[in-house]
């Protein structure tokens, strides 16, 4: 025969300590990941059970707080809970409280089966609303946090801080780094992106800026690397170019960490502004294959860099190789004026073009390359103090 309410409740108040440490106990016996945990994270996760318990009496006194006071069970420490355990550990949590309550109270009364019975339905949804709205937050929040790591990198500022920010994050990604521009629109799926990112084994921090997607791309590491087929940053960035609209992309020069990314995203801006003037620009285009026009343009980046890897090596490894080169690409690249020109064999010019191409691993007889190395030439020659050609009869 059920006990009236009152006599009922005031049972349960009475056991309400001895349920707490059965509780504990259990959880200490049950769940490995608490017993692991630091004693004020142990704590924590305790006065959650206990609260269950607490909050169990209070709605069996009143069941028409239901809804409150099962969302009162994580106000207890709603911080530590969620930083401390998963919403699959909560749900186990709730499950020892529930199977402590049964064991102990429905033996004893058996019409409170019903009752706990629901009150452990409404308290595992409330636990899942909790980290349904902690989910948003959190998203919400990093949402901000990346476009404001975007924009730091584009900018170029707060580099100290660029790597706590993107641990904050969640970046996985190690060594090199490389940023990427191109076309968006409100088409612009960039949850797709991430997901081709992660099955190429990349992460990527992703921001729009009107009409130009900025992605950065890393590559994570594999616990046992294959070198043969491990792709090479380009080739990651190229499996991304779906997530873009039709027109250009560029891709910035590869630098060695996420704190230099600021780098290879000035090189990918300067790359993209002036990507239109190379008619048969491959998509994506890297920046460094954009040197000359980049150059032309005034970014004293390219046109330093020009110098450092073709000019100088040329100039210092050898005059005839340098003077050769520049008189095969003014006699519009014929091995028989310039043979003429330099009072030397065709075959010493092919030689000499073959060295060339060895030293600085530039192909003067393409048509792309020689116009890179012709352009890399004039700002060489216009850098020095005095003409560094010897002069030749008419």
């Amino acid at each position: 025969m059920a006990k009236p309410k009152d006599e009922t409740l005031e049972w349960l108040q009475s056991i309400a300590g001895e349920l707490a440490t059965t509780t504990l106990a259990r959880l200490d016996k049950t769940l490995p990941w608490y017993s692991k945990m630091p004693a004020a994270r142990r704590s924590a996760v305790g006065l959650v059970a206990q609260a269950g318990i607490t909050s169990f009496l209070a709605w069996y006194e009143d069941p028409t707080s239901q809804p409150w006071v099962a969302a009162d069970v994580f106000s207890t420490a709603p911080r530590e809970l969620l930083r401390s355990i998963s919403l699959q550990e909560t749900l186990q949590l709730i499950r020892v409280v529930v199977q402590v309550v049964e064991d102990r109270v429905v033996q004893e009364h058996s019409e409170l089966r019903e009752a706990v019975l629901l009150y452990s339905r409404e308290i595992a949804f409330s636990a899942a609303d909790v980290y349904a709205k902690a989910a948003e937050a959190r998203g919400l929040w990093d949402a901000r946090l990346e476009a404001l790591v975007v924009d730091s990198i584009l900018s170029g500022e707060n580099e100290e801080e660029l790597s706590s920010r993107v641990s904050a994050l969640g970046w996985r990604a190690r060594g090199a780094v490389a940023v990427m521009i191109g076309g968006s629109d409100q088409s612009t799926d960039v949850d797709n992106l991430r997901r081709e990112a992660r099955r190429s084994g990349a992460d990527v921090l992703v921001g729009i800026h009107g009409d130009r997607l900025i992605v950065v791309v890393g590559q994570v590491p594999e616990e046992n690397p294959d070198p043969a087929k491990t792709p090479s940053l380009f080739v990651l960035c190229s499996g991304l170019s779906n997530s873009f609209t039709e027109g250009p992309i560029v891709v910035g020069s590869e630098v060695p960490s996420i704190t230099d990314a600021h780098k290879s995203a000035r090189s990918a801006l300067s790359g993209f502004s002036v990507v239109g003037a190379w008619n048969k620009a491959p998509r994506p285009a890297s920046a460094d294959d954009l040197l000359a026009e980049r150059a032309l343009a005034g970014d004293m980046l390219a046109k330093t860099t020009l110098i450092n890897k073709i000019y100088q090596p040329l100039r210092k490894n050898s005059p005839d190789l340098l003077d050769t080169l520049v008189t095969y690409l003014e006699t519009g690249r014929s091995l028989e004026l310039t043979a003429r020109e330099m009072f030397v064999h065709s075959n010493t010019v092919r030689y000499r073009l073959k060295k060339i191409s060895e030293l600085i691993g530039w192909d003067a007889t393409g048509a792309r390359e020689s116009f890179v190395l012709q352009v890399a030439t004039l700002l060489g020659k216009m850098n020095e103090p005095e003409p560094t050609m010897r002069s030749r009869e008419s």
